[in-house]
């Protein structure tokens, strides 16, 4: 039964994305781990095609071995209904990269940035392209990144 548990407990690691709500936090970890950092604007409860691109393409498991490798992922959620409210300082931070990143408001709106908070590429709305084709550019833009912030090794 243990041995069922935790087989449970692998599948189910493997099943979803963690997505973080901190973008200080994010910065300091994609800094870490040079990776680059996909920030999503969402509104949770009520954006029809932020459910489907969390749907669709965030819990697809061919993103998610994606992001697992090369990005630190930011939800900037916006929720409308009550029960969803996010706490008063989590909504004034995504009020702030909302300010930043986002000033007309778009939803879905995802940036991917470098460590350093830089726009390398952004998508508005849902992406009209498929899956494969969403996850080959970014990967392709983190690996290039990567290149660039990796030091120079060689004597």
């Amino acid at each position: 039964m243990k041995k069922m548990f935790y087989l449970f407990i692998a599948l189910l690691s493997l099943s979803f994305t963690v997505w973080q709500s901190d973008f200080s936090k994010a910065q300091i970890e994609a800094k870490a781990t040079h990776k680059m950092i996909l920030l999503n604007f969402s509104g949770s409860d009520w954006c029809g095609p932020c459910m489907r691109m969390k749907k669709e393409f965030f819990n697809d498991s061919v993103f998610i071995k994606l992001s697992d490798s090369s990005l630190v992922l930011v939800n900037a959620d916006f929720p409308r209904n009550k029960k969803n409210r996010l706490s008063a300082d989590l909504q004034k931070q995504n009020n702030l990269l909302a300010d930043k990143y986002n000033p007309d408001g778009k939803f879905p709106f995802t940036l991917l940035l470098d460590e350093n908070g830089k726009i390398i590429k952004t998508w508005d709305g849902l992406p009209d392209v498929k899956l494969k084709d969403f996850t080959n550019q970014i990967a392709k833009l983190s690996h290039a990144g990567n290149k660039k912030q990796q030091p120079a090794t060689g004597i």
